[in-house]
């Protein structure tokens, strides 16, 4: 690996990381426009499918930058990946919750800023939604299945796992 390609790593990723209000799902736009769009280090199918990994695998929603970060540069780009991704929001958040936590927890400000984030990190995940489902190939039974899975998952309390077995068994018979 170049110092050019681990300094590309560190700025998408750790830049990126400054804007995941949410959790890493909220900046999926970003990372789909950086890793497949400015750097080419994915297509968008690949970036499609190792969203798909890291949502499939037990684990925090951060899982992905591992994945892009190999894709972009190997063993050694996942570990500059993850790091840039943790560190400084890591360092930061330790920072604000000392403050946070010294006599300003209860103010007006701290309740506004809260409630001012609930949209903006409802917002960056739909958008990164509409990004993975522009890039996934499928065909009606598919798309079918996904929206009665959402509406199960929504409005019952079955277990996810169940519903995600359920779709396997279905698209295997059906050949979807």
């Amino acid at each position: 690996m170049t110092l050019a390609l681990a300094l590309q790593i560190c700025s998408v990723f750790g830049l990126t990381s400054l804007l995941a209000f949410g959790g890493g799902n909220a900046v999926i736009p970003a990372f789909e426009r950086m890793t497949v769009h400015v750097h080419h280090w994915l297509t968008p199918q690949q970036f499609t499918d190792n969203f798909a990994i890291a949502q499939a695998a037990p684990g925090p929603s951060t899982l992905i930058v591992s994945l892009l970060g190999y894709r972009a540069g190997g063993i050694w780009g996942a570990l500059i990946a993850t790091a840039a991704m943790v560190v400084p929001t890591g360092l930061i958040v330790y920072g604000i919750a000392r403050v946070w936590d010294k006599g300003h927890g209860e103010k007006a400000f701290r309740h506004a800023f809260q409630d001012g984030l609930a949209p903006i990190t409802i917002g960056l995940i739909l958008a990164g939604g509409m990004i993975v489902a522009r890039h996934a190939e499928g065909n009606w039974v598919q798309v079918v299945m996904t929206l009665v899975a959402t509406v199960v998952l929504c409005a019952t309390k079955v277990n996810p796992l169940i519903i995600a077995v359920s779709c396997g068994v279905v698209g295997y018979v059906v050949g979807a």
